[in-house]
Order: C-alpha cells, then structure tokens, then sequence
C-alpha cells in the first residue's frame, strides 16, 4: 500500500497528538519528534505539556503545546484554531487520549459517562473539525489508538468507547475510500502507562504503540494490533468466547476492585 499523500520532504507534515503528556501519546510525541515532524501536542495537563514540548524543541518552531478539554467543543476548536495559527494546516490526526473507571466497576464511578466523552465522543468530534480541510486538498490521515480492549470486552464502559471507536475507524475508512485519506486503527494490548501501573503482567513499554504509529503514516494500515501476541487474544475471543470467559474470571475479574489495569 502507498504511503500517505502528505507535504513535500522540504514541508513538514504537521500532526496533531491527543493524550501527548504522559503514556502512548508522550512516547508517540518522541518517536514523530525525532522522525522531523511538526506537532501540536494536546492534553489536559498543560504543565507536562509545555515540559515535554520545550524538552523536544526548545525553539518552540515545530513543537507546540496546547492545552486543551477534548470533552469541550470550545476546547477542540481553540486547539485546531491554535494549529492553523501556527502552521497553516493538519496533515494527521492522532486521536489518543483516553481514560478508564479508576477502580471498581463502571456502575459505582459517580461520572462513568466520561470515558465515552474522551475515548469515543471526542475523537468523533476531532475527525468531524478537521475532515473538510483534508478533503479539500485530497491528503490527510486519521490515526485512532483504540485497545485490544475494543475486541475482547472486559470492562464495560472502557470496552464500549473502543469497540466504538473500531467501528468508527473501519466505517469512515470505507467512507473515505478513493478520496485520498487514510484512516488507520492501532489497538494496543497491555502497555506500561499510568492506566495501567497496578497490571500484574509482563509489559513492553508505550514505545511500541509509538513505533506502530510512525509506521502506519509510512505504509497506512487498516488496523494494527501491538504487541503481536495480542493478535492470538483477539481471534480466540471470536472463536471461543467461553475461553476466554474463563480467562477473564480468573485473570481480570477477580482483580476489578483493585489495581487491575485495563489494556489500553
């Protein structure tokens, strides 16, 4: 498959990274940064924010910081609007930021609405903002980091956002068939990151989710499951899913109300 249609190696493509402070999206934010792209890094924690953006271009010429709410339609204007400002236009979307039930079950969470908001609403509403401007010029890539989480469900609220957002990822691709846009899933299985600190699992770190991203904006892909193992984890929940009903029960639920973690 051909790469994505972006600006000339003399223009660098510009991305706007979700969830860019800590996890995926700061290992994300590294791997592109050393890769020469232009970015503009979002996420709730401007202090963070700001560290990780001077720490990558002290110059503040190819790296901003924009703090933003992704759950305010206002938030996600003025970051596209701060964006256009700045560089003139988005090349790719990578929507990452997410967020779980800390702990216990999604019906005791006194707001457990908010993981839809963030995972699912929001990167609807982002792909929604930036669509006509790439469609206009027939290039653009939209990279959403949905979970493995979005094929083998465990976890309620957590597991309907990324199931959502797969369905999303695959619907718009075949929207936007023949238009000159890629749309891409990268589904990572457990990661070390701060949403998944109390896993008792054996983990790679987020830099493997960041290479995949790098990856697929040079060969686009459909979708992507990182680790590779997690590809097996996927196809026996479709295949058996008393299996892993089992596994489930023994591995995760017994876990819930503690520090579980849930696959990113």
């Amino acid at each position: 498959m051909t790469g994505t249609h972006l600006p000339s190696p003399s223009v660098r493509p510009v991305i706007v990274l979700t969830g860019a402070s800590s996890g995926i999206g700061e290992a994300t934010a590294r791997e592109l940064a050393a890769r020469q792209y232009a970015l503009v890094l979002a996420a709730r924690r401007a202090e963070r924010l700001h560290a990780l953006a001077r720490e990558l271009d002290p110059s503040g010429s190819r790296v901003l910081a924009v703090p933003t709410d992704l759950t305010s339609d206002e938030g996600r204007r003025h970051l596209l609007g701060r964006t256009q400002a700045h560089f003139g236009r988005v090349d790719v979307l990578i929507n990452n930021a997410g967020v779980t039930v800390e702990r216990g079950w999604w019906w005791d969470d006194p707001d457990p609405l908010r993981v839809l908001r963030v995972n699912l609403e929001a990167p609807i509403e982002m792909t929604r903002l930036v669509l006509p401007q790439m469609q206009a010029r027939g290039s653009g890539h939209i990279v959403n980091i949905g979970s493995v989480a979005g094929r083998s469900a465990t976890n309620g609220l957590y597991s309907a956002s990324k199931f959502g957002i797969r369905g999303f990822s695959l619907a718009l691709r075949r929207e936007l068939l023949g238009s000159g846009l890629h749309v891409s899933l990268i589904a990572p299985g457990f990661v070390k990151s701060e949403m998944t600190a109390g896993a008792r699992l054996p983990m790679p770190g987020p830099e493997v989710v960041a290479h995949a991203v790098a990856e697929v904006l040079l060969r686009p892909r459909r979708e992507v499951i990182v680790p590779r193992a997690y590809r097996a984890l996927a196809l026996l929940d479709a295949v058996a899913p008393g299996l892993g009903d089992l596994i489930v029960s023994r591995f995760v639920i017994r876990r819930r109300y503690g520090h579980g973690g849930t696959a990113r």
